[in-house]
């Protein structure tokens, strides 16, 4: 399936299929080059990687973008017109189209911009060499930074002086460590070494959202374990996230990849990372903008860790219970980060607990509240606290019960 797409995306290049043509057939209606494609998705398609947003950059200004899809079936949404961005919406598709700018001046997290019709000028505050390359509608490339060169040695390199760079937006320094995990570009000069280093308290004006929204592209990549591959970017990781006092412990995971049909996602590293019998998770969900899915996991393996230390027998006699209460993919989950949490080194009986809990058959609760009103119990809230009785005896009796203990548990409770 993968090499599938990656035929396709060789043979049909994102840039030609029928609705970037026509987004662009109402730009250039003048057969005049107004917009060219730039960044991620120039990168990605140089790399033959899948495209997920798409980046236009214009010579028009926002009006006159507005003003030529008035008329037409593509939503324009002022997502961030102060800046001189807006979001073109045709049918399922989004595309970012900004115009061409300069700043003026900087504070680190937002910039003064006045609008060019300058490409150059343009691709001289963008970030890296190889988030600089322009491409226009028939797949000819602008390269004013040299970014193509940089992106066949994979070398992540700002443009111009990485001071300058770094001071315009702080967040550039997590930007760069993530693209360099990515890249595997490692090969950092002492310029760009003594840029992140002199600049790193500017982290600190970043916006937690901002900063959180970056800390998730970076644990999210397939390579992310390279991080320790790098010294200079592991300091600077540790240096800007405290919090992962257990970084260490991403290396065992890194081995759990090894393991047919595991699923290493965010719960699971941030666990791994944050962890332990105090409450250091919590401090990390206050600093941040944390997302309900991820506190949600985090508390229930905290929380299921401790009964883990008080129950031996968690993912053996009592196994199809707790597969009962929390199910499959949360249990599987758990005792992957008991193992990162707990243990020096993975259990050599990983892979066979994790069988039994793919292959562990958890009957349906055999009774409904129909039995009940049958037997003569009255409806109500009576019905719902009988049913979780016998449910309890249920599961107690390892999912077994009979006609004449149901019988007894409802004359009990009438």
């Amino acid at each position: 399936m993968f090499l599938i797409e990656k035929i396709k995306r060789s043979f049909f290049p994102f840039y030609r299929s029928p609705k970037t043509k026509k987004i662009f057939r109402i730009l250039n209606a003048e057969n005049k080059k107004q917009a060219m494609f730039v960044g991620g998705c120039v990168r990605k398609y140089m790399l033959n990687e899948k495209i997920d947003d798409i980046d236009i950059a214009t010579t028009l200004t926002p009006d006159e973008v507005i003003k030529k899809f008035e008329n037409s079936d593509v939503k324009v949404k002022k997502t961030g017109i102060e800046h001189g961005t807006l979001t073109l919406v045709f049918e399922d598709q989004k595309f970012e189209i900004t115009t061409l700018r300069h700043d003026i001046s900087t504070d680190g997290r937002h910039a003064n911009i006045e609008f060019t019709e300058n490409w150059r000028e343009d691709s001289e505050r963008r970030d890296f060499t190889i988030n600089a390359i322009y491409l226009d509608q028939k797949g000819k490339v602008f390269d004013p930074q040299l970014g193509l060169e940089d992106l066949k040695k994979n070398k992540v390199k700002f443009i111009g002086n990485p001071n300058t760079r770094i001071k315009e937006d702080y967040l550039r320094i997590l930007r760069f460590l993530r693209f360099s995990i990515q890249y595997r570009s490692f090969d950092i000069s002492d310029q760009t070494q003594k840029a992140i280093k002199l600049n790193l308290n500017g982290i600190t004006k970043l916006s937690k959202e901002r900063l959180y929204g970056e800390l998730e592209k970076i644990i999210q990549l397939k390579n992310f374990y390279d991080l320790f591959k790098n010294k200079f970017l592991f300091d600077i990781f540790k240096l800007i996230f405290p919090e992962f006092i257990y970084i260490e412990r991403v290396k065992k995971i890194q081995k759990l990849l090894k393991i047919k049909d595991i699923v290493i996602d965010r719960s699971l590293i941030f666990a791994s990372m944050l962890l332990d019998s105090s409450n250091n998770h919590q401090y990390f969900f206050h600093k941040y903008n944390v997302s309900n899915e991820i506190k949600n996991n985090l508390n229930l393996y905290s929380r299921l860790l401790k009964e883990i230390k008080l129950d031996e027998d968690f993912f053996s006699k009592n196994l199809k219970k707790n597969i009962f209460f929390y199910g499959k993919e949360q249990i599987k989950k758990v005792f992957l980060v008991y193992n990162v949490v707990n243990k020096k080194t993975l259990s050599p009986k990983t892979e066979e607990i994790l069988s039994k809990i793919n292959h562990a058959l958890i009957p349906k609760f055999p009774v409904t509240g129909n039995d009940l009103l049958k037997q003569g119990v009255q409806s109500g809230e009576k019905v719902g606290e009988i049913l979780k009785k016998i449910e309890k005896k249920w599961i107690e009796n390892n999912f077994k019960i009979n006609h004449e203990e149901i019988k007894k548990l409802v004359k009990q409770s009438t």
